[in-house]
């Protein structure tokens, strides 16, 4: 069995609880900074293809941001509600058969680590074991994949998305507002991919996949959002409809 100058090597590997979930957290993040980038991105490339205004690019560039940044905390917020409600009924559920049968718990928690491939013996054991340190962690950790600290507090969530959509949506706001005029669709347009190909290939190393064609994937993606709202601000423009 690993001793503590084992714990003391091997102190730089992954092994702390909790890291599945914040690693979710950060690519939550890029993706809802991702998010902001091309939302707002488009809105402005689109205005600005069809007036020339500051004014009305930055005020459509505003509400586009906050009307995101809205939309996102709200998304999240009742997402991760439903998902953190859920997780609190099964803990409690756990916790109540615990006090009420502890003999059967322990007797299906010993059979999970038998099914895991462990002799009767020795699931016997370990299920003890674990039962007397902390017996709900154990079945959680077992029966659930739940681990009681891991609950996502939904407000948190709601917040987390909501600052990283206004994160990446303040940059294509300062492309298209800073530059002269005749610079500025073009220079919005590199800043925004390149954004675009930094939090994809930032994305896809989190995920474990391929960076360079998550790179690519919304690279395309954003260049395409960001040509058809130009055209079509210009073909609003054009028509004087606007």
């Amino acid at each position: 069995m690993p001793g503590p100058e084992s714990a003391k090597l091997h102190g730089d590997e992954p092994h702390l609880g909790g890291l599945a979930a914040r690693l979710n957290w950060l690519r939550a993040g890029i993706l809802g900074a991702n998010d902001g980038i091309v939302s707002v991105a488009a809105i402005v490339v689109g205005v600005a293809g069809a007036m020339a205004e500051n004014g009305a690019i930055l005020t459509a560039g505003v509400a586009g941001l906050v009307g995101g940044a809205v939309s996102m905390a709200l998304g999240e917020y009742v997402s991760v509600s439903s998902q953190s409600d859920g997780q609190r009924d099964l803990i409690a559920k756990e916790r109540r058969e615990l006090d009420e049968q502890p003999a059967e718990e322990l007797a299906e928690l010993t059979a999970l680590y038998e099914e895991k491939g462990l002799t009767a013996g020795t699931a016997r054991l370990v299920a003890e074991e674990l039962t007397e340190h902390n017996a709900l962690a154990a079945h959680l950790a077992v029966e659930l994949n739940i681990d009681e600290d891991d609950v996502v507090s939904a407000w948190h969530a709601a917040l987390a998305s909501a600052l990283s959509f206004i994160a990446g949506a303040v940059l294509p706001l300062l492309a298209i507002l800073l530059p002269p005029a005749p610079w500025r669709v073009g220079t919005t347009f590199a800043v925004v991919l390149v954004a675009l190909a930094i939090t994809g290939s930032l994305g896809a190393h989190i995920g474990g996949g391929s960076r360079k064609r998550a790179a690519v994937r919304v690279v395309v993606g954003g260049a395409i959002a960001l040509a058809v709202t130009f055209a079509i601000g210009r073909l609003l423009g054009a028509s004087g409809m606007v």
